[in-house]
């Protein structure tokens, strides 16, 4: 679905919403201007289109004890071997997202860890896993992650 097929009434209630998801309808009904009922009832259309995906906490990696962020590039060491990289990893819990990518690698993994030892045997394990090569970027400090989406 394109943004352009959203209502504007929708945007403004999915801007808000992106910003704020414990956000209660009664504020979201005041913030975009309508009633109560009629916020939840677009919201539940938003959500049953699959435009509104769903609701999560955002973690603090230090206060949880995993304060190092990685993204890991995946490359095939043979280019004829089946594309299934995503279900040979997905088992690995300190991987939060795979992005199947264009370019000299296949897919990028945003991971965080505890420490350069678990970064180490993360990048061991999926090696082993996957028979893939890869190339490590490691975080060193994040600015902003999680912005809200230009609805």
């Amino acid at each position: 679905m394109t943004n352009t097929s959203l209502e504007p009434t929708d945007r403004a209630i999915l801007r808000e919403l992106a910003v704020d998801g414990r956000c209660s309808f009664t504020d979201l009904a005041e913030r975009v201007g309508l009633s109560v009922s009629a916020v939840h009832q677009r919201v539940r259309r938003l959500e049953q289109r699959g435009v509104l995906r769903g609701y999560a906490a955002r973690l603090d990696g230090d206060q949880i004890g995993l304060p190092l962020t990685a993204f890991i590039s995946l490359t095939p060491i043979d280019p004829a071997a089946p594309d299934d990289y995503p279900k040979r990893i997905e088992h690995l819990p300190q991987i939060e997202a795979c992005y199947s990518v264009a370019g000299e690698e296949s897919y990028i993994l945003r991971v965080r860890v505890a420490s350069p030892l678990a970064l180490e045997d993360l990048l061991r394990q999926i090696r082993e896993v996957a028979n893939v090569s890869t190339r490590t970027t490691v975080v060193l400090s994040t600015p902003y992650e999680d912005r809200p989406s230009a609805v």
